[in-house]
């Protein structure tokens, strides 16, 4: 099982969700993240990650915890992912090698051209939900077929 974030950017009512150019999840609009590297806490790593992919500098202190996800494919855990929100940053979105950025009002998510859990767990917390929750995906990710979730807190 894997620990991996997710960062969403947001500015007033715009969300900033990246198009994926390769790897896990190509051709899929997202937020920036990915796996946790040793010795890193989740928000080290979304900070990095943010980073990485976007050229984005986004403090530590200024990611705000929104959510932590377990993914399982076919009842399997593969995933733990912490998700997090900033409205600070330095720099501009710059697309890398791997990330096209693109800014969208939260009223318009691309939810289709995304992972089809996104329409499920994405509304919650842009709505100020925190949640702790846990999805079944089908073995390619196509289908959910398990959405549980229950109100949280992170510090």
């Amino acid at each position: 099982m894997k620990i991996t974030t997710l960062c969403f950017c947001l500015k007033k009512d715009l969300v900033l969700l990246a198009m994926k150019k390769r790897g896990f999840g190509t051709g899929k609009w997202n937020g920036y993240g990915g796996k946790q590297d040793s010795g890193e806490t989740p928000r080290q790593t979304a900070s990095r990650e943010t980073n990485e992919e976007s050229k984005l500098i986004v403090k530590n202190e200024d990611l705000e915890q929104v959510a932590v996800i377990r993914f399982y494919f076919e009842g399997v855990q593969l995933f733990e992912c912490h998700v997090f929100f900033s409205e600070k940053w330095q720099g501009e979105p710059t697309e890398t090698e791997e990330m096209r950025p693109q800014w969208f009002p939260s009223s318009n998510i691309p939810y289709k051209e995304m992972w089809v859990d996104d329409e499920l767990w994405l509304p919650l917390v842009l709505g100020g939900e925190r949640i702790d929750a846990d999805i079944d995906l089908s073995s390619d990710g196509s289908i959910v077929k398990n959405f549980s979730w229950k109100k949280t807190s992170f510090i």
